[in-house]
């Protein structure tokens, strides 16, 4: 996934941004900021306490250990004792098929900032031996972790998604992909439970559409809203970096949409969804089309509050992609099988591409169709009508 790249920061907009006035707040626990400060989004003060104090200057520290410890830049006092270090437990799940998801838990004890001495100290200790020793511990804790990630090797070839994160970034440690991992997500799972809930309360059935750009999302969206929109009240939300270009061939169809553009960011968030579907003011019973952005990868690891996740992929694309791109195809209630009008001029082998899906997710669905010719497209609107309109 892309956590470690930070994709979308600042940089998504959503239709309407300009003039809208939302008036749907959320708090949630604690702001923390990323600097050496840290602040906290709600109104009561921290006591703890500490064996030693420090009188912090603007580059260098001194320290005295003595009973207390004041922050003259931290806005409240903390008071808890020497050896007790904020604790993470990673959760990293992989998709095994829809439904099922395998967990991994680590657990890291953080040090503070001062102990990782992120800054330039002078230290005067009474009990140098006993610090030393405690020095030393910390040290060989860190380097455990912050190891150098080693990519699997097989003959000549590289795999480097074997490690805790499964992936690499240049100059971070897999412990620290973990820690982003774990924050990106779990605020991200919040905020598309409360999506969830919303839809619940409304009785709006949401579908995320997933695939690599170009395999005929849109126009299968298009043809769809063409043969349902007069039976039941539709939306839709579509991602891509830039543009408007595909909300507006929704819209030619005379069904609302938004158009959600993500910059930098490679998937739609539960953020995102949030703030765009107050924009279409859903009525009851709606059936909400949410078009991610083209991408095999991300999406599949942020929920956002829908149904069921639903994957295309085009012949053109070749049958191995669900073996390429499991997580995806784990993730994903069905899979369609689109444009196979144009199966005569490719070597495309369905029925390998089918067992392929099967492998990564034994319970998938598949649907072959032409959203073009408009061959299989009752066996689609059938499934709608099944597992999303019922």
């Amino acid at each position: 996934m892309c956590t470690t790249c930070g994709c979308a920061a600042g940089e998504q907009r959503i239709e309407g941004d300009d003039h809208h006035d939302h008036d749907h707040h959320h708090e949630h626990g604690h702001h923390h900021d990323l600097h050496h400060g840290h602040e906290h989004g709600h109104d009561h003060s921290h006591e703890h306490h500490h064996d030693h104090s420090h009188e912090h200057g603007h580059h260098h520290h001194e320290h005295e250990h003595e009973q207390n410890h004041e922050h003259g830049h931290h806005g409240h006092q903390h008071q808890h004792s020497q050896d007790e270090h904020p604790q993470t437990v990673v959760v990293h799940h992989h998709y095994h098929h829809t439904g099922d998801v395998h967990h991994h838990h680590y657990n890291y004890v953080l040090a503070s900032d001062a102990e990782l001495h992120l800054h330039d100290h002078k230290h005067k200790h009474k009990n140098k031996n006993k610090n030393k020793h405690a020095e030393k511990r910390l040290e060989k804790h860190l380097d455990k972790h912050d190891e150098k990630f080693t990519p699997e090797q097989q003959d000549n070839d590289l795999h480097y998604g074997k490690g805790e994160a499964g992936s690499h970034a240049p100059g971070m440690t897999q412990r620290r992909m973990l820690q982003i991992e774990q924050d990106v997500l779990g605020k991200n799972n919040h905020l598309a439970e409360h999506n969830r809930e919303h839809f619940t309360q409304q009785h709006i059935a949401a579908l995320n559409l997933v695939s690599s750009p170009g395999s005929g999302k849109t126009t299968l969206l298009t043809e769809t809203l063409k043969r349902i929109a007069d039976q039941y009240s539709c939306a839709v939300i579509e991602g891509d970096q830039q543009t408007t270009n595909d909300a507006e061939r929704i819209r030619a169809t005379g069904v609302p949409a938004i158009q959600v553009n993500t910059g930098k960011g490679c998937h739609l968030d539960a953020q995102m969804v949030h703030d765009a579907m107050h924009r279409l003011n859903l009525p009851d019973r709606s059936l909400l089309f949410i078009e991610n952005v083209g991408n095999l990868v991300c999406p599949a690891s942020f929920d956002l509050g829908e149904r069921h996740k639903v994957a295309v992929l085009s012949v053109t694309e070749g049958e191995d992609k669900p073996l390429k791109y499991p997580h995806m195809f784990a993730a994903s209630s069905l899979m369609i099988i689109n444009k196979i009008d144009l199966l005569p001029y490719l070597h495309f082998d369905v029925e390998a591409c089918i067992a392929n899906a099967k492998r990564v997710n034994p319970q998938i669905t598949v649907i072959q169709l032409s959203a073009t010719s408009g061959e299989g497209m009752d066996a689609w609107l059938a499934w709608l009508e099944t597992n999303v309109c019922a």
